[in-house]
């Protein structure tokens, strides 16, 4: 039997090749346009999202896995894996985890996680235990581990716009408007698995996000510098190109990973937002 499968949701925004070079599977969360569901990545894009977003001036609604879909996930491994470990979307930002917890219970061999972060902040917690995964450690123990490294994951954004948020119920209008009116671009931090607004740049989104990477990252001596992902939704290569020499400059990482946001991460942030998200020692 083989020994330990590692699985997440779409959220954890990971690339087709990292997870197939984990031997990662994953499961969509749901986007609701227009009374339909579509899985997020596999019936809907980001670009989908956007363009619905600037025709009617509102958002579709993101919602949860289904418990059975949870269910059916770790039923295609329990029986053929010593243990699955599934990470999820943090607890507070949906009800994916409750929602997985449920399902782990039809099994003696699931073991779930609230990754308490997004996007590649959960990307981080996947990599970390597909890699624990392959050194051959029990189940117990990767888990362990994993919530050891939770708190280490440093998961920012620059925001272009608060449209989206605004849209979403996230802010309030006059506040997106003023933020909007004075060119703001919000630095957005998870925090013991909440959303909170950072330090606030003001500007084009090309200059704040050049801001925020010198801020992040210059003259850091508490940085592991294994890997770090550039996720961005939608910005221009010309960016994201300027973003990893800027990485470079300040750290050296042994992995610079670039990857898009999901659907379900899109939907709240909006195009042109981007983010550096590594681990702290």
């Amino acid at each position: 039997m083989r020994k330990i499968k590692i699985t997440c949701d779409s959220t954890a925004d990971i690339s087709d090749g990292l997870l197939e070079r984990y031997s990662i599977d994953t499961i969509p969360l749901y986007i609701n346009k227009d009374g339909i569901s579509l899985k997020d990545g596999v019936e809907i894009q980001p670009e989908d999202i956007y363009s619905y977003a600037n025709e009617t001036g509102k958002l579709p609604k993101t919602s949860a896995v289904p418990i059975v879909e949870y269910i059916n996930l770790f039923g295609r491994y329990a029986n053929s894996y010593e243990a699955v470990i599934h990470i999820n979307l943090g607890q507070q930002f949906s009800s994916t985890y409750q929602n997985a917890c449920i399902a782990a219970k039809e099994f003696h061999n699931v073991f779930v996680i609230n990754s308490d972060n997004l996007s590649t902040g959960t990307g981080h917690i996947v990599i970390e235990a597909a890699k624990l995964a392959e050194q051959g450690l029990p189940a117990e123990e990767i888990v362990g581990k994993i919530n050891e490294i939770i708190p280490k994951v440093e998961a920012s954004f620059v925001i272009d716009t608060l449209d989206y948020l605004r849209m979403g119920g996230r802010c309030s209008a006059l506040t997106a408007f003023s933020a909007n009116l004075l060119n703001i671009k919000p630095n957005i931090e998870v925090i013991a698995g909440k959303m909170e607004v950072g330090k606030k740049y003001r500007g084009k989104i090309e200059k704040s996000i050049e801001k925020y990477v010198v801020d992040r990252l210059k003259d850091r001596e508490d940085i592991v510098t294994d890997r770090i992902f550039i996720t961005h939704s939608g910005c221009s290569e010309e960016v994201i190109e300027n973003t990893k020499q800027l990485v470079q400059q300040y750290q050296n990482f042994d992995e610079i990973i670039i990857t898009q946001a999901s659907c379900t991460i899109s939907c709240h942030c909006g195009p042109n937002t981007l983010g550096i998200l590594f681990k702290r020692k």
